[in-house]
C-alpha cells in the first residue's frame, strides 16, 4: 500500500485538522468530504502509514475483537468474516482511502507536540514534528478534531515485578513486538488473559514447544464461529452488499443489546451461558470455576471473543496450559508464583494492557494558559467545557468503537455547517452558572466499566456532570437516537 504524501509547509492553514489516520480519523475525513465539501482539511499521522492500532500491533494472530459489520464503517460494506485479521482490516481501510481520494489529505510522519488556541485569531496553532526528518513546523486550523485513540502507542503497560532484571530470557510486550522474534520450539509464558492473550496464544501454540497463559484472575470468553449463517444466506441470495451490510449491523446490534440488558438484569444467567460454552470445549473435568469464572460481572469489562473456540481447542489438545495465580518474583529461568510453583520459560510475553493517554499526550494551551483536560467536563463525550473548537473521539466500550466514531462524525459535520449558517467561527461548550456546583463523576464510572487501564488512567480523563449535556453515556442504544437530534442552539454551546 502506498503511503506517500506531501508534507505541509510551516504556514499551512486548514479549516479542520484531524489528528490520527486510524479507524476514527479516516472515518472523520470521509464524513467531512461528504457533508462539508467546502471545508479544507488534513489528517496528521505519526506513523508512516494509516491504520492506527492495526498498524501498531504486529503480534501473531492480531485480529479484531469486534465483528467487522459494526467495527467497519456504515458507508462501506464488509464482505469478509465477522472477526478479521489486521491485514484484512488494513486492506478494507486502504480501499476506503482510495475509493474516496483521501490519501492526498494525509500527512504521514507528523506528530503533534503541542498547540495553542488564540482567541484573537480564532484558530489553533499546532506545533508539529516530522518523525522521519526531525523537522519542526506549525499548522493552523479553525477546528481541531482529535482522533488519536486513547492509549500511548509508543509503549505498552508492563508492571514492575520483583526480579525482572534477573530473568535471562526475553521479555516482550505485544504492543512493540520484535519483527525477528523466533519462538519456534521455545517455552513461552504469556502473562495476562484479555483479548490480546487470547489472540496470541492460539496463534503461537503450534510452533512453540509449549505455551502457558498465566493470569492473576480470569476473563470472560465467548467462543463463536467466525462466520454467520444469516450473512452466508444473504450472499447465496445475491442480496446487494450494501443491504447485507446494513441487515447484519442491525442484527448484531440487536443481539448485543439483548446481551447487555441481560448482563445488567440477570448476570448469573449470562455467566452460566459463558461458562457452559467453555465447558463444552474443555469437558466436565476441567476446573472452569478457577480458570474461567471472573470476579467481576459480565460487561463491566469486555467479553473477549474466541473465534471458532481456538483458545479452548489449544487447551483441550494439551498445547496450552492455564495457570491462575499471582507472581511472587521473576527468577533466572521464569517466574515463581505465590503458590511456590515455578514456571520456566524462554520467552515471557507481558500481555498486560496499555497506558491511557489524553489528547495524544500533546501539551495544549488556550491563549498561552495550559489546558487542564482532566478538570474539564465533557459535553456529550465529544467536546469539553472551556475548550473552543475541539472535538475528540472516544468510542464505545461495549459496542464497536466505530459505531460511536460515526455518530460523532455526523455531529461534528452538523455543528460545522450550523456554525457557517450562523456566521460564527467559534463554539465553546460552557457550563451555566446554575450548574457550576453540579456533582461531577469520572468520565467512565468504575461501577460501569473497570478494566485496569481505565483505573490506572482515570486521573487523565475529563469529568462528566450530573445531567445532559454534560454526560458521556457510552451507550449506543441511547445515542443513536439522541445524537441526530441534538439541539445545536442549546445554551451550553457558546457561539462567537
Amino acid at each position: 500500500m502506498s503511503t506517500e504524501a506531501t508534507g505541509p509547509t510551516a504556514t499551512e492553514h486548514v479549516d479542520v485538522l484531524i489528528v490520527g489516520a486510524g479507524i476514527s480519523g479516516v472515518g472523520a475525513a470521509y464524513h467531512l468530504q461528504q457533508f462539508c465539501p467546502a471545508k479544507s482539511f488534513a489528517l496528521l499521522e505519526t506513523k508512516e502509514t494509516f491504520g492506527g492500532t492495526w498498524a501498531q500491533h504486529t503480534y501473531p494472530g492480531i485480529r479484531s475483537d469486534s465483528d467487522l459489520y459494526t467495527f467497519g464503517y456504515g458507508f462501506k460494506p464488509w464482505t469478509g468474516p465477522p472477526i478479521a485479521t489486521a491485514d484484512e482490516i488494513l486492506t478494507y481501510m486502504n480501499e476506503v482511502i482510495d475509493e474516496n481520494d483521501l490519501r492526498r489529505h494525509i500527512r504521514f510522519h507528523h506528530t503533534i507536540v503541542g498547540g495553542d488556541w488564540s482567541s484573537a485569531s480564532q484558530r489553533w496553532t499546532l506545533d508539529v514534528q516530522r518523525t522521519d526528518t526531525g523537522e519542526t513546523l506549525q499548522i493552523t486550523c479553525g477546528f481541531l478534531w482529535m482522533c488519536a485513540g486513547y492509549y500511548r502507542h509508543s509503549e505498552g503497560y508492563t508492571p514492575e515485578w520483583p526480579g525482572m532484571d534477573r530473568y535471562e530470557g526475553q521479555i516482550v510486550h505485544p504492543q512493540t513486538w520484535p519483527e525477528d522474534l523466533d519462538y519456534s520450539g521455545k517455552r513461552v509464558l504469556v502473562i495476562g488473559s484479555g483479548a490480546t492473550a487470547a489472540t496470541i496464544i492460539p496463534a503461537m501454540a503450534d510452533e512453540c514447544e509449549h505455551i502457558t497463559m498465566l493470569q492473576r484472575s480470569p476473563t470472560y470468553f465467548y467462543p463463536r464461529p467466525n462466520s454467520d449463517e444469516l450473512a452466508e444466506t444473504l450472499r447465496e441470495l445475491q442480496i446487494p452488499d450494501e443491504w447485507s451490510h446494513e441487515i447484519m449491523r442491525r442484527k448484531i446490534l440487536r443481539d448485543g443489546q439483548i446481551i447487555h440488558e441481560l448482563s445488567a438484569s440477570h448476570p448469573e444467567m449470562v455467566i452460566d451461558e459463558l461458562l457452559a460454552a467453555a465447558r463444552g470445549y474443555l469437558g466436565e473435568d476441567f476446573d472452569i470455576d478457577t480458570h474461567f469464572r471472573p470476579r467481576y460481572l459480565p460487561w463491566t469489562q469486555r467479553i473477549a471473543v474466541v473465534p471458532d473456540g481456538d483458545l479452548f481447542i489449544g487447551i483441550r489438545e494439551g498445547k496450552v496450559d492455564v495457570v491462575t495465580d499471582h507472581i511472587d518474583t521473576f527468577t533466572e529461568h521464569g517466574v515463581r508464583l505465590q503458590s511456590g510453583t515455578e514456571l520456566e520459560a524462554d520467552i515471557i510475553v507481558t500481555a498486560t494492557g496499555f497506558n491511557l493517554n489524553a489528547l495524544g499526550d500533546a501539551t495544549m494551551t488556550i491563549d498561552g494558559s495550559p489546558v487542564d483536560y482532566a478538570a474539564s467536563v465533557t459535553y456529550r463525550g465529544v467536546m469539553f467545557s472551556g475548550i473552543p473548537n475541539m472535538a475528540s473521539v472516544f468510542g464505545y466500550l461495549r459496542t464497536s468503537w466505530t459505531m460511536r466514531a460515526d455518530l460523532i462524525s455526523d455531529f461534528v459535520c452538523r455543528l460545522l455547517n450550523h456554525m457557517d449558517e450562523l456566521g460564527v467561527s467559534v463554539c465553546t461548550p460552557t457550563i451555566a452558572d446554575a450548574d457550576r456546583d453540579m456533582e461531577l463523576r469520572p468520565f467512565i464510572p468504575p461501577e460501569e466499566f473497570n478494566p485496569g487501564y481505565m483505573i490506572r488512567g482515570r486521573a487523565l480523563m475529563p469529568k462528566q456532570g450530573a445531567h445532559a449535556p454534560w454526560v458521556a453515556t457510552n451507550d449506543y442504544y441511547l445515542e443513536r437516537d439522541e445524537f441526530p437530534v441534538i439541539d445545536l442552539d442549546e445554551p451550553e454551546l457558546d457561539y462567537r
